[in-house]
């Protein structure tokens, strides 16, 4: 059973920051594309919400291991 559980949160875990990091970075790309001059700005946010998202990932592969671990 908790590897069921551990299966589902990583899975869950890592499915939903990559749609995340994906859609920043298309509405990235059509922001600079719309935008040229905006080029510094739009990246920096862009990093940023990717870097938030991708620490949700990691965060739920803690959580994975932590119910392997009960």
């Amino acid at each position: 059973m908790n590897t069921l559980a551990a299966a589902i949160a990583i899975g869950l875990g890592v499915f939903m920051p990559a749609l995340a990091i994906g859609l920043i970075g298309s509405k990235a790309v059509e922001s600079i594309a719309r935008q040229p001059e905006a080029t510094s700005k739009i990246q920096l946010n862009m990093i940023l919400a990717a870097a938030f998202a991708e620490g949700l990932g990691i965060f739920s592969f803690v959580i994975a291991i932590l119910i392997l671990n009960k």
